[in-house]
């Protein structure tokens, strides 16, 4: 099997040679890059499996290249950084980061972090089998259409593109319409870890997320609604 390629970004060299080395150690192949300009070049050149990056770093921080990279690429994103601060993390995964994880990390819980969302991500990608409605290929609600096998979905026939975690959550939804499901819920069933206490911030951020691509009004949803105390649920339309 191909070794499987991760990015690493920061520009703090103890920190790139300790984290290269760690993940090296879990069998994966590590390319290294200094600031966020340096990310993008070894984006194109290197197609990694996954990125790390840290926000604060010269030339191009973190945050920006995110953002350059969400333009067209839907990679796995884990955010490291310094700042613990929940209005940084919920930043963080407004942008488009997969997960956050604050410095100084646990080397243990870094690997894990990054074999679950490769694997996220792999499933996602190549079987477009599982979860398949009983109608066959996709699953219609209003003016929603989700595409099983292309693992898309089209918005009043307008294809909308959505990261992996995204899909899995609408996918979710969408497949048990009008059921509630709590924040935890949501995060065991996508992320397939069990739920702590700060799982509710991840979770909102990323149906924020899906509101302002799939509602028209995102601030006044008709899909995906939110049950005040309980959780969220995909609206049945007629």
């Amino acid at each position: 099997m191909q070794e499987q390629k991760i990015l690493v970004v920061d520009d703090d060299r103890e920190i790139l040679f300790s984290m290269a080395k760690l993940l090296e150690y879990e069998g994966f192949r590590v390319v290294k890059a200094g600031d966020g300009l340096e990310a993008l070049e070894r984006l194109n050149s290197e197609k990694p499996d996954l990125i790390i990056l840290d926000i604060m770093m010269p030339k191009l921080d973190g945050i920006s290249a995110l953002m350059k990279i969400r333009e067209n690429n839907h990679i796995p994103v884990i955010i490291l950084s310094a700042k613990s601060q929940d209005r940084d993390k919920v930043y963080g995964l407004s942008v488009g980061a997969d997960d956050y994880i604050c410095k100084p990390y646990n080397p243990a819980e870094l690997g894990a972090r990054v074999k679950a969302l490769l694997r996220r991500y792999k499933a996602w990608s190549t079987n477009p089998e599982a979860g398949r409605d009983k109608e066959g290929e996709r699953i219609v609600n209003g003016g929603l259409v989700l595409d099983l096998p292309a693992k898309q979905i089209l918005v009043d026939g307008e294809p909308v593109k959505l990261t992996a975690t995204e899909y899995r959550i609408v996918h979710l939804l969408m497949n048990n319409l009008n059921r509630v499901y709590s924040a935890e819920e949501i995060y065991e069933r996508v992320w397939n870890e069990s739920a702590d206490y700060a799982v509710e911030n991840t979770v909102m951020v990323h149906i924020r997320r899906i509101r302002e691509k799939i509602e028209l009004d995102a601030k006044n949803p008709k899909y995906i609604k939110v049950v005040w105390g309980i959780g969220y649920k995909m609206e049945k339309m007629d």
